[in-house]
């Protein structure tokens, strides 16, 4: 009887939660499908039974009914997400920039998981834990076996609470226990604003949390005052989006109040909005550039977009991500939440950036980009011409070097991670982040240090060899050349030691930011690839060379 219970307790808690969700829909198509709402959740909820009280095993009803709304939830769109009680404060990082515990991040290498990165100014960083240490015990459980997000939970808690680490520091013989008093803990919006040069500045935005409108313009203020910047560079890079608020304030600290930024368009009409700047601008005449790259979306690409839009400044990197959704959360019982798409958002041309038709999902599950057929054109308010249905196509495009397979397996295999740990065993001090740079003899050492691991990858060409070999002996080519197919074979084959010297400016760039990530953290990351960072350059070269106001004219042609 209680496992009946529980099964019908819970089926009345998922029907009054769709109720209340529905509450909201009245006067809309939704009441025109009542009885199918109905019937359908009258359906859901004798299978929910039957199967909880007649299936053979013992079931947990509450992970069944996870799994149902995951996968109901999954044939949507993979921003719609039902939040449980358990990873709420997930969530709350999401949206706020802060959690309760230690300020770490960590990693797993080769079956355990370290400390791969302590938060400069917190808890982790002021009680001495670093970059490579393993964790053994957590409040005296071995956390052997365990994964990363398993690890990470436990490391998290209420602020003010202390929590017992012991680690094996690389390079000693016996652990050292740690006594971890834990914060709350806020990650900034901007971990590093700086000048690039005599007269621009630049500031690296990586959420947009609650406070992102307020450190971008504290940043600004900053430099304008402290070191007379006369140009600004914004990046985006790498920043995933966050809250629509923040990008609208953003925006508006350099366009005139009453401007548009963004519109919302939904089903119910209480997500037909236009969000315009409110405030006073903080500046409309610097010259701006925006930094994005694939990784940028959502409120990225409402800030890249908008300054593209309205021809406030020019936008130089990569495509952008292409995420055109809006997603509200819908308190459920429970301690619960829905994060639910509710509309389509579109910058001020008119254009919704959104790249994926989650509405026409193949049969497979796979969605498609929107069609060349259905791509609409715009224009700027100069009259440039712009697109939707694409991302935010910056106005100068930027293409980086492939990554070579000997660097992406160096990476997969965590040996930069590695080599930094015995790196920072041997040097106590090194140079500040911007100037650090590993000498002749220092790179010949991680070169035998790569020697010595388990590296191994196949190139696009070795792949291409063996088509060929495998079309030669259907062929019937390959025994009259044998030799020169294996000469070949020979020559195409990747040799570690000569990829590593042939590879080298790409490999020690990425070598020496893990290497300054020891000393310096977060920031001395940002520091140390800005001198070779080829956006940057870009970024430098346009409002060096005069073309920033021609990118910004409706007749330019060279992007």
């Amino acid at each position: 009887m209680r496992k009946i219970s529980a099964a019908r307790k819970t089926i009345l808690i998922a029907i009054s939660a769709v109720v209340l969700m529905s509450a909201g829909l009245v006067g809309t198509k939704i009441s025109d499908n009542y009885f199918e709402i109905s019937k359908n959740l009258e359906i859901f909820t004798t299978l929910y039974r039957e199967l909880n009280i007649y299936y053979v095993d013992e079931t947990n009803p509450g992970e069944l009914m996870k799994t149902g709304i995951d996968a109901m939830l999954k044939s949507l769109d993979p921003y719609t997400n039902y939040i449980p009680e358990s990873d709420m404060e997930d969530y709350r990082f999401m949206t706020t920039g802060q959690y309760g515990g230690i300020g770490a991040l960590i990693r797993s290498v080769d079956d355990n998981v370290y400390i791969s990165e302590p938060y400069e100014g917190f808890p982790a960083q002021k009680n001495g834990l670093m970059a490579g240490d393993r964790v053994l015990k957590i409040d005296g459980i071995d956390v052997t076996g365990k994964d990363q997000e398993e690890i990470s939970k436990v490391l998290k808690g209420q602020s003010g609470t202390t929590v017992v680490i012991v680690v094996q520091r690389h390079g000693e013989t016996k652990p050292t226990t740690f006594e971890v008093v834990r914060e709350e803990i806020k990650i900034p919006d901007v971990p590093y604003f700086g000048m690039l040069n005599d007269e621009v500045g630049y500031i690296k935005l990586t959420s947009f949390t609650h406070t992102a409108g307020k450190d971008v313009k504290d940043a600004f203020l900053k430099l304008k005052k402290d070191n007379n910047m006369q140009k600004v560079v914004l990046d985006l890079r790498g920043n995933g989006g966050g809250l629509l608020r923040e990008a609208v304030n953003i925006v508006n600290m350099f366009v005139p109040k009453g401007e548009e930024v963004v519109s919302t368009k939904g089903k119910i009409k209480e997500w037909d909005k236009v969000h315009k700047a409110i405030n006073e601008p903080v500046d409309t005449e610097i010259p701006l550039i925006v930094l994005v790259d694939e990784s940028s979306a959502s409120a990225s690409e409402i800030v890249a977009g908008c300054v593209q839009d309205l021809d406030r400044g020019v936008v130089i990197g990569r495509n952008t991500f292409g995420k055109g959704l809006v997603q509200q959360t819908r308190e459920l019982y429970y301690n619960t939440k829905l994060k639910v798409t509710v509309a389509k958002y579109y910058v001020p041309s008119g254009r919704c950036i959104q790249r994926l038709d989650y509405s026409h999902k193949e049969e497979d599950g796979s969605v498609a980009a929107i069609p060349d057929s259905l791509i609409n054109h715009f224009t700027t308010k100069a009259g440039r011409p712009v697109s939707d249905g694409r991302g935010i196509e910056p106005d100068v495009l930027v293409i980086d070097e492939k990554l070579h397979k000997i660097l992406l397996s160096l990476l997969e295999k965590q040996v930069f991670f590695k080599f930094a740990n015995d790196y920072r065993m041997q040097h106590p001090t090194i140079a500040p982040a911007n100037e650090f740079t590993l000498t002749d003899k220092e790179y010949a050492a991680f070169t035998d240090f790569v020697l010595k691991q388990d590296v191994s990858y196949t190139t696009s060409t070795e792949k291409a060899f063996e088509k060929l070999l495998e079309t030669a002996k259907e062929e019937e080519y390959f025994e009259g050349a044998t030799t020169e197919f294996e000469a070949l074979k020979s020559k195409i084959k990747p040799y570690h030691q000569s990829d590593m010297e042939r590879f080298r400016d790409d490999i020690q760039m990425v070598l020496e930011n893990e290497i300054v990530s020891r000393y310096y953290y977060q920031t001395g990351r940002i520091q140390a690839t800005l001198a070779r960072d080829r956006s940057i350059e870009s970024a430098l070269e346009v409002f060096n060379n005069g073309t920033y106001k021609d990118i910004l004219s409706v007749n330019y042609t060279g992007k």
